[in-house]
Parts: structure tokens; C-alpha cells; sequence
């Protein structure tokens, strides 16, 4: 027998509600409308404006067939009075032609009948000022059954008293049929009222059961407030919305404060010989955090922590201290990027800062051949202490001796079920996830509320800031000429290639075109090329190479976007910067102003700019602060495509906006600590309506 919440429907209904997500009577009470139709009113032909949906009725005077410029039907109506009237000799303002280019013959037959019996057609869409005159093309309609609805309509014909719905939907759903659930599920699931009602209205929000009511159902002289979502019948749906998501994300923050460990206590020694071998100091807001990540390591239960910080700030030295803490306590450390040019540049300085403590540092890459990847699995399963590598390190036959810190680099370019992998190598490891993509705050509120969260929002001293210069393609030989006089005064430059996101082979050719032509233009410079498809190998020579000023120009794709820390490199080129997104932008330009010499990122543009484009490089010029580029992204792209949560795991929020319902959030964090401290079933319960068994979406 099925479960009493399953939607009663064939198994070909049920499959198509499975594909928006829709397997119980309650998902389908929560699955509301993207838009509203007026079909409560009638306009006349003569008094209706161009596109706007609108609803019309008529008597039908022309059936024919046209055979140019392609086959299609065209019904001649018309909503004269009288159904005499409805052939020729009809004033053109009351005429309406209908286009159909696609039709079956028995449509062709009905509005012939419909013409004979002088039925009233019942007819949506908008009215476009055709070659031929006003019409309309596709248009939804319903013949009806009597002479003149407008004066002697049946119950079935009434003009509807509500708005009507539109639903998200999928191929073969209609929204008829989908209509015809909801509106069943409304009247047989249970919307009791899980909030108390001095608090709603004291926050001016409806019962639910009254809010759903009203959403799906609505007057029409509620369409334009509902449409912009700032009803409070939306608020409260919104609000009931950020209630589930933060009881899920704060019952998973509990959890895991359940569970068991590793105590990683030190006497601080190795930590100390790190700092005191280092030839700068900490800044305060590096000490800050480096003693948070500490007394996380101190407990019983797995730290689950976020460092985010701008680029440049630091994150790097700080991981290392947690990193000497873990060793001295006995366990080994994991530290996992997203690429093998930030694996390798992170290999390469957490060697030089650590093995002088004697600390045994070792790098996995997916380069390495057979024999050195036995060699070094058999390494970590004994004495390694700490493990840089890709995603190489959460491959199968990688076994951990005693895993007790792990480090993400980059987090929010990894799944969830990648970071799971990694963690599940040691148990319950501690887990320290480091972004220089700054979370603006209800959007930190929102998604990540089951994580600690440490900032350091202080730069180090000896960094210069950097100017943003914008130029369309057209100037293209002052940037070159720029290159030159940076080349020319003993620094270095980066010149960034078209990002193609449809094709790696096109962004290769791309990259090899970009350096072709630049060592034509640039004779006598030293131009090197660094991109994905080079072997791990020639890559890291590269690179080396330009660390070690061998080489003047860096051409390369966005395998340089995070990691590289080269001090004397000045100037940034991004060619075809319209392309990229804002996060990326600004990881580009912090490869420059690393040194104490004044740089540059120039952003080279194609005109014409997308509205979207022109947007993006207006806030990267005005803006240099992280977190007001990131709060100004999430307000352009959205927290679905800010996180990548599509990857991350994440519930989706279907109805708030961040943005718009920062308020809404912090009512929700308050009152879901509220429900789990004072009533934990009401809390279950109120999960259980919004996620049903889909609380496992959320994030390790």
C-alpha cells in the first residue's frame, strides 16, 4: 500500500511530478506559482492593448488555410454584438486574426463548427499588430457551449472569481492537470499551524494555511502585488521557507558536535619554530583566527570551520600553524586544491616553511607515475605528516595512518561528495575549508549557518594596492606598449587568455593564438605559455621559471586564477574580460600587488558589451574590497550560481532572496534555536513539511 502523504496519480503523471521534485501531497501545496493570468475579465478587441496577456471573447467569421509564407491556419474573429455581425462588413477594430502554424485537422474542424452553430470562442494571449492587422498567435481558447456567454453564460462558463495560476512544470504536464493536484492537495493535507500566532502577528506574517490559500488562489486585484513577491502572504511562505533550511543546517551544526575527535593538544613548539623562522610577523587578524582554528583543535568533536579571507590576506600561514598543531599532537594532515598549479605552489612553500622543523611534507598529484604512487601511498599509510595534493587524494587504495586535520583550499570548487570522500579516509578528522571568494553575510547567514566562520579582514604589510584600467579591444597597442615599460623597469606581467566555457580545445587554441601573437609583438621579451592541457611536468617549469624571473611575460588560461604569489609581477592583461564572471576577475587581478612595487590590472574588452558584461566590469573598476564585489555578484548571479550549489549539496531556497529577505533570515535563525531548544517535534515537524527526506541534502 503506497504512503499516505503519496500523490495519488498514474505512474506516468507521477514520473513527470518526480522530475520538479514532487513526490508528496505536501510538495505539491508548496510548489506555487511563477506567475498569474487574468481570466476574470473580458476585454473588448477595439479597447485591448498590445502585449499584455489578455483574455477576449468572440464569434468566429473566417476559417481558412495559407500556404505562404508556410502552412498555417488563420481563424478570422470577431466580438461584435450580434452574432450576424461577425462577417464581413465588421468595423477592423473589432477584428482579431488567430495564428496557428502548427495545427491538426480536427482543430481546423471544430472552429468551423464553431462558425456555423455562431459559438463563442473564450480566448488568451496577446494582441501583436500583425502585416495584415491585429492578431494573435498560439493563443490558448475554449469553445463554448452557448450563443452569448457574455449575456446568458452556464455555470461552467462563468468567468473564473481568482487569478489563474502558473505553475513550473515539465514536457507532458499540463497545467490543467498539474492545477487539478494542487488544488486537491490543498484541501487534504494537514496545514495546522506550526508557528504561534501572537508571533505572527506581531511580525505581520499570515497563517500558512491562509498564505498557500491566497497564493494559489488569489483575488485579481492582487496580481501586481503578488507578482513582485512582497505580499505578506509570500513573506510568510518565504519565512517558513529559511526556517527549514536553518533548522537543517543547525541540527547538522549539533550533530556533528556529537561526534568523537581527535584531541590534537600541543605544547605550541613546532608552531613557534614556524613563526619564528618566518621573515615577517603575523597580522592581528591572523593571530585572531590562527587561536580560533586552535581551540577548535582542542575539542573532542570534529572543527568544522571556514576561513575566508580576501586574496593576499594570508590564509596559507595560518592553515601551516593548525598544520604544526595536528603534527605535534601525532596525527597527519591533509591538504587538498582544487588544481595541480595551486597543489604544487602550496607543495612548494609549505616544504620551505615546514621540513626546516622537520616535518615530512609530501605532494600527490594525478602525474605521478606507478611506482612513485606506491611508494607514497605507502608513506601516507605510515609516517607522512602532511599530504598536498588534488583530488588525487581521496583516490581509491589511499589509506591514512592517523588523519586528524584536513584542509580545503578553494572549498566551493569541490563537491560535497568529494569533501565526504576525503574526510571518510580518517574517520572524523578536523576540517578546515579556506575561500578568498568572500561570503557576503546573509548569504553566510543563510547557507552556511552549520559551519564556524573566521574572517581575516587585515592585509599584510608590503602589499601595494592595485589600480583597475579598462580598455576596449580597439586599444590593444597601448597594452602592449604598457607590457614593455613594466618588462623594461625589471618586473614581471601576466597576460590572461580568452576564457571559452563551451570548449577546452577552443580555450587551448585560444591560448596558443593569444602567445603566437604576442611574440610577434613583443620580439625580444621572454614569453612563456602555462595552460590545462600541458603536462603536470612542463607546467610546473614553467612556472618555476617565471618565480625565478627567467621569464618577462606569463601567458596563460585561468589555471593561474588562485595560488601564484609572484612578487615581482606588476601587471595584469585579462583579454576578452567580458567573459569572465566577477570572482574570477578579481582572483586574476590579486596574482599583482603582491611585492611593494605600484601595479596594474588591465581588463581588455570587446564591444559590444551585454548589459550583464557591462555591469560586471563597472564593479570590478569601482571596487577593490572582496566582500562588496561578492555581495554585488550574489545580487547579479543569485546564491544558486555564487556557491555553486548545485555541486555543493546544498537545499535550494525556491522563494527568498537573499538580498531582498535579509530580515526574513535572521528571523529564522532566532527562531529556529528557539524551536530546537524549547520544541524539538514542532522543529521535526516543520522539517518534515519542507523536506520530507530530503534533509540528507545537506552539506558535509
Amino acid at each position: 500500500m503506497p504512503p499516505a502523504d503519496e500523490i495519488d496519480a498514474p505512474p506516468a503523471i507521477r514520473s513527470r511530478l518526480h522530475k520538479l521534485g514532487l513526490e508528496r501531497r505536501e510538495d505539491l501545496v508548496l510548489h506555487l506559482p511563477l506567475r498569474y493570468e487574468d481570466e476574470t475579465r473580458v476585454t473588448v478587441i477595439a479597447e485591448a492593448p498590445l502585449g499584455v496577456p489578455l483574455q477576449i471573447e468572440a464569434l468566429v467569421g473566417d476559417v481558412a488555410i495559407s500556404m505562404a509564407p508556410r502552412r498555417q491556419l488563420l481563424v478570422t474573429v470577431s466580438d461584435a454584438s450580434d452574432p450576424a455581425d461577425a462577417g464581413a462588413g465588421v468595423d477592423q477594430k473589432s477584428l482579431l486574426r488567430l495564428r496557428f502554424l502548427s495545427f491538426y485537422g480536427s482543430q481546423q474542424r471544430a472552429f468551423e463548427n464553431a462558425r456555423q452553430n455562431r459559438l463563442r470562442l473564450r480566448i488568451f494571449g496577446e494582441i501583436r499588430d500583425g502585416f495584415l492587422g491585429l492578431e494573435m498567435v498560439h493563443p490558448r481558447y475554449r469553445i463554448l457551449s452557448t450563443l452569448n456567454a457574455l449575456s446568458s453564460a452556464t455555470s461552467d462558463e462563468a468567468l473564473p472569481q481568482s487569478l489563474t495560476p502558473v505553475y513550473p512544470t515539465t514536457a507532458g504536464l499540463a497545467q490543467g492537470a498539474l492545477r487539478k493536484l494542487i488544488a486537491r492537495a490543498l484541501r487534504e493535507v494537514d496545514l495546522s499551524e506550526l508557528l504561534e500566532a501572537h508571533w505572527c502577528a506581531a511580525h505581520r506574517l499570515p497563517a500558512l494555511a491562509a498564505a498557500l490559500g491566497l497564493l494559489h488562489s488569489p483575488p485579481p486585484e492582487l496580481a501586481a502585488t503578488l507578482q513582485s513577491r512582497s505580499h505578506p502572504a509570500w513573506r510568510r511562505i518565504k519565512f517558513d521557507e529559511l526556517l527549514a533550511q536553518q533548522l537543517s543546517l543547525r541540527r547538522a551544526y549539533l550533530a556533528r558536535r556529537r561526534k568523537g575527535a581527535p584531541l590534537l593538544l600541543a605544547a605550541g613548539r613546532l608552531a613557534g619554530g614556524l613563526l619564528a623562522a618566518l621573515p615577517f610577523a603575523l597580522t592581528g587578524a591572523q593571530q585572531r583566527v590562527a587561536r580560533e582554528i586552535s581551540g577548535d583543535l582542542e575539542q573532542p568533536f570534529p572543527m568544522q570551520r571556514l576561513l575566508q579571507g580576501d586574496v593576499g590576506c594570508g590564509k596559507t600561514i595560518v592553515a601551516a600553524v593548525a598544520i604544526c598543531q595536528t603534527v605535534e599532537a601525532g596525527y597527519q594532515a591533509a591538504f587538498m586544491a582544487p588544481t595541480e598549479i595551486l597543489a604544487e605552489q602550496h607543495f612548494l612553500k609549505l616544504r620551505a616553511w615546514l621540513e626546516p622543523l622537520g616535518v615530512e611534507v609530501l605532494c600527490l598529484s594525478g602525474r605521478l607515475g606507478a611506482g612513485n604512487r606506491r611508494a607514497l601511498r605507502q608513506q601516507v599509510a605510515t609516517s607522512a605528516q602532511l599530504v598536498v595534493g588534488t583530488h588525487a587524494l581521496i583516490q581509491e587504495g589511499l589509506d591514512f595512518a592517523r588523519l586528524g586535520l584536513v584542509i580545503i583550499d578553494e572549498q566551493h570548487r569541490f563537491g560535497v561528495v568529494q569533501r565526504l570522500d576525503l574526510r571518510r579516509k580518517g574517520g572524523n578528522p578536523h576540517q578546515l575549508m579556506m575561500s578568498a571568494t568572500p561570503i557576503p553575510r546573509t548569504l553566510a547567514m543563510s547557507y552556511y549557518a552549520d559551519l564556524d566562520v573566521s574572517l581575516i579582514d587585515e592585509i599584510p604589510a608590503g602589499r601595494s594596492p592595485v589600480r583597475t584600467r579598462l580598455f576596449s579591444d580597439a586599444r590593444r597597442e597601448e597594452v602592449t606598449a604598457a607590457v614593455r615599460g613594466v618588462v623594461a623597469a625589471g618586473r614581471q606581467a601576466y597576460w590572461v587568455c580568452p576564457l571559452i566555457e563551451e570548449s577546452a580545445k577552443l580555450q587551448l587554441q585560444a591560448a596558443l593564438d593569444t602567445y603566437a601573437a604576442l611574440v610577434g609583438e613583443l620580439a625580444g621579451l621572454r614569453i612563456g605559455l602555462v595552460h590545462g592541457r600541458l603536462a603536470g611536468a612542463e607546467k610546473a617549469a614553467v612556472m618555476a621559471a617565471f618565480v625565478a624571473g627567467e621569464i618577462d611575460l606569463l601567458v596563460a588560461t585561468t589555471v593561474i586564477e588562485v595560488g601564484v604569489d609572484v612578487a615581482n609581477a606588476s601587471l595584469m592583461v585579462i583579454e576578452h574580460a567580458e567573459r569572465f564572471g566577477l570572482a574570477q576577475l578579481h582572483q586574476l587581478r590579486g596574482r599583482v600587488g603582491r611585492g611593494a612595487h605600484d601595479s596594474v590590472c588591465v581588463l581588455l574588452y570587446q564591444q559590444p558589451l551585454s548589459a550583464t558584461a557591462r555591469a560586471r566590469l563597472k564593479i570590478i573598476f569601482e571596487h577593490s574590497d572582496g566582500f562588496e564585489i561578492a555581495r554585488q555578484d550574489l545580487r547579479l548571479r543569485g546564491p544558486g550560481e555564487f556557491i555553486g550549489s548545485r555541486q555543493s549539496g546544498l537545499p535550494l531556497l525556491r522563494y527568498a532572496d537573499l538580498e531582498v529577505d535579509a530580515d526574513l533570515v535572521e528571523m529564522a535563525q532566532e527562531m529556529a534555536a528557539q524551536l530546537l531548544r524549547d520544541d524539538p517535534q514542532r522543529a521535526a515537524r516543520h522539517l518534515r513539511r519542507w523536506l520530507g527526506n530530503r534533509e540528507e541534502l545537506l552539506k558535509a
